[in-house]
């Protein structure tokens, strides 16, 4: 059995924007700073509302035609028009391309896509860098994905380990214009800039994170028994503080008031989702604690 874990990810796809104006365009736009491109193949990244809400989260991977943002599959059509709004005389070409690629994940190991000819689109995941790889792929490469080294997995065993290294999903563990994008953890993993200037929502963002007001975060939970279902309220003295998300047998992600969680926690009241006892387990990576004081942030 090969360390190498790839699994396809049907509910992905792309969206391209493509032109000259193409990287000026997504600097005033997105959520995180372009000219990282310069420095790695890939960013994580949002388009917020003006409220600083997240209304689609996405990779952007440099081409040489412009960029791939690779995006929920159920937002991809709406992604392509949201971007088109924001257009004006800008040198671009935006287009829904998801019937042109296929998404796959892979990690658990090393991996480099073989083959002859114009390559793939792959990056390594810039969240973290134990999330793995994606790729990319197009009906036209001769380039194979995956190979001896590797093995087929499912997109189940995908988000295991999504959810075993505490990393959140849109539309999982989150709503779409619904979270700001300190409580989806953007500034835990390097999906946001805060140094880039302006973009959609940006004051909101800038505010929340100068403040330390992030009360709400998305954090992983543990059980001692199989969690219940996505929506599932967690209460903590019969108070409500938060949701559970996507989980993976007895682990989850949850959004959760961790300012209350903190409260509850010093009164020794256990937190449960539906009749399941849970816990918190904060990453290693966090750089927060459950007072919902961020490193460096004031008194």
């Amino acid at each position: 059995m090969a360390d190498t874990k790839i699994a396809l990810l049907p509910d992905r796809s792309v969206v391209t924007v493509n032109g000259t104006d193409a990287r000026a365009f997504l600097q005033g736009l997105v959520t995180n700073d372009m000219d990282l491109i310069d420095t790695q193949p890939a960013l994580h990244a949002g388009l917020l509302s003006p409220q600083g809400k997240i209304l689609f989260d996405f990779f952007i991977a440099a081409t040489p035609e412009g960029y791939c943002l690779e995006v929920a599959r159920a937002k991809a059509a709406e992604l392509a028009e949201r971007l088109k709004m924001y257009k004006l005389r800008s040198k671009v070409e935006i287009a829904d391309a998801s019937a042109d690629y296929t998404v796959a994940a892979i990690w658990g190991g090393a991996y480099a896509p073989r083959g002859e000819g114009k390559p793939p689109v792959w990056f390594a995941d810039p969240r973290l860098p134990n999330m793995g790889y994606r790729e990319l792929a197009t009906l036209r490469s001769d380039w194979a994905l995956g190979g001896d080294a590797s093995d087929s997995a499912t997109q189940d065993d995908y988000h295991a380990h999504r959810i075993a290294l505490g990393v959140p999903e849109g539309g999982r563990d989150y709503s779409f214009g619904d979270a700001f994008p300190h409580e989806a953890m953007f500034d835990q993993l390097n999906g946001v800039s805060f140094t880039k200037g302006c973009y959609v929502g940006q004051e909101v963002v800038s505010r929340m994170h100068n403040r330390g007001t992030a009360r709400r975060r998305i954090v992983p939970v543990v059980a001692k028994a199989m969690l219940p279902e996505s929506g599932t309220p967690i209460t903590a003295a019969t108070v409500e503080i938060g949701t559970l998300g996507s989980t993976a047998g007895e682990r989850g992600l949850a959004e959760v008031r961790i300012d209350r969680a903190a409260e509850f926690a010093a009164k020794g009241e256990a937190l449960r989702a539906g009749d399941v006892e849970v816990a918190i387990e904060l990453p290693p990576w966090a750089t927060f604690t459950l007072d919902a004081k961020p490193a460096g942030s004031p008194a």
